[in-house]
């Protein structure tokens, strides 16, 4: 599956979280998605924790994070020392 079919997974529903982003009109956001991921859960706890999720909704979370930050630049910043 490429990554535009993974993203037609991640809904937007004004009525569910205030229209953040979510799993195929599921009341589960691709943030906590994410969040478990970060924290360390694999994609077997979370397929064991949500029975109706699929691996696919897991990729597709991970497919709109990258497409949030593949355009995003993070200028360093300049930082004096104190001697």
């Amino acid at each position: 599956m490429n990554e535009d079919e993974l993203l037609k997974r991640i809904t937007v529903n004004p009525e569910i979280f205030g229209g953040k982003p979510i799993i195929r009109g599921r009341r589960l956001a691709v943030e906590h998605i994410l969040g478990m991921l970060a924290a360390g859960d694999d994609f077997e706890t979370l397929l064991e924790g949500y029975p109706w999720l699929e691996r696919e909704d897991i990729q597709a979370c991970l497919a709109y994070a990258h497409r949030m930050v593949e355009h995003e630049r993070v200028e360093p910043s300049v930082m004096e020392s104190v001697a």
